[in-house]
């Protein structure tokens, strides 16, 4: 790996809240984000998986500083992000971007697509022309693969393809070093995903993009990752190169994943939404408020003894660039009729 242009160092973001709800109730731990660390280079895709709740999201924001961060830190081009002050942090926001998951939503229906798409340069004080302005935004909505004649429209007159490219446009138009992709594609059709996968690979090679790729649509995530972190219950289980993941996963639970997916049963490849939210997965997600000792994927995993639920596993190398948070990953003798 080249030099990496952002480190995240054990990073946890823990939140307080009500066991009973409704502010009531005694005051627990949420551990969204456990202790995980990374890094990325300049124009690599870091894919992020795990089932819904894992903490997949707000680790893309912890790491942009929209969620306060616990303890740990984030480094961005040998800077600590939490270190800055708010203006010098608003500052370094040019350099770091966010693609939401749901389109229309993350767009001002009262404003039209050009002022959406320019709404960047105002609050970082690039100083532009009217007419300079305009023309960047029509440069850039060209890139996203909207026409220029279309920037006096608002959102409602798009489409959801649509939408998100005016959100790509948006987050693009500062020319940022790094975006954060948070499950972009999941609220649009099968035949509009793999033209927004492509056109942000396409971005990614005009620009020199750095991308965080968030998502539970595992086939999504092998064609534009070239690593990928496996998350659960907020912390790492597995983290290396794409093909070693998908093709010899080392833990239990990225195999699981990725065995699930590739299933040749029509059956469960009829839709790959729910296949990637772990179908194949034994039992229900546990808790983030009480997560189990140990492994926290112990009470799932065929594999688990007793020594999983005294210790948490860290992570150790499987192979040069290759990490894996398992007690008994390496043991193949545990592994035999538990797939």
């Amino acid at each position: 790996m080249s030099d990496p242009v952002l480190q995240v160092d054990g990073l946890k973001v823990h939140f307080p809240v009500r066991r009973g709800g409704l502010g009531f109730g005694a005051l627990a731990t949420l551990k969204a984000v456990d202790d995980v660390s990374f890094e990325l280079s300049r124009g690599e895709t870091l894919g992020i998986v795990g089932e819904s709740g894992c903490g997949k999201s707000t680790l893309g924001r912890a790491v942009l500083q929209l969620v306060a961060p616990t303890d740990g830190r984030v480094v961005w081009l040998g800077q600590d992000l939490a270190a800055l002050s708010r203006s010098e942090m608003r500052r370094k926001r040019r350099d770091l971007q966010i693609v939401f998951q749901d389109p229309l939503a993350s767009l001002d229906p009262r404003m039209t697509t050009g002022e959406i798409i320019a709404e960047p340069l105002r609050a970082q004080g690039i100083r532009l022309s009217r007419d300079e302005r305009r023309a960047r935004v029509a440069s850039i909505m060209e890139k996203v693969g909207l026409s220029p004649a279309l920037i006096n429209r608002y959102p409602h007159e798009f489409s959801g393809g649509q939408c998100q490219r005016i959100g790509i446009a948006r987050a693009m138009i500062v020319e940022p070093k790094l975006v954060v992709c948070d499950e972009p594609v999941s609220s649009l059709d099968v035949s509009i995903r793999a033209q927004i996968v492509n056109l942000l690979k396409d971005l990614q090679k005009e620009f020199g993009l750095s991308l965080l790729f968030i998502s539970h649509d595992l086939s999504v995530v092998r064609h534009i990752a070239s690593r990928i972190l496996v998350l659960y219950l907020g912390r790492v289980m597995e983290l290396g190169a794409r093909d070693q993941i998908f093709d010899a996963p080392f833990h239990p639970y990225t195999r699981a994943l990725m065995e699930a997916v590739l299933a040749p049963d029509p059956v469960a490849q009829r839709d790959a939404d729910e296949v990637s939210e772990g179908r194949g997965l034994k039992g229900e997600l546990p808790s983030p408020i009480d997560p189990p000792s140990g492994c926290v994927f112990r009470t799932r995993c065929p594999i688990a003894t007793e020594i999983c639920a005294k210790d948490v596993p860290g992570l150790r190398d499987a192979m040069p660039g290759h990490s894996v948070a398992c007690h008994h990953a390496f043991d193949r003798k545990a592994w035999r009729g538990s797939y």
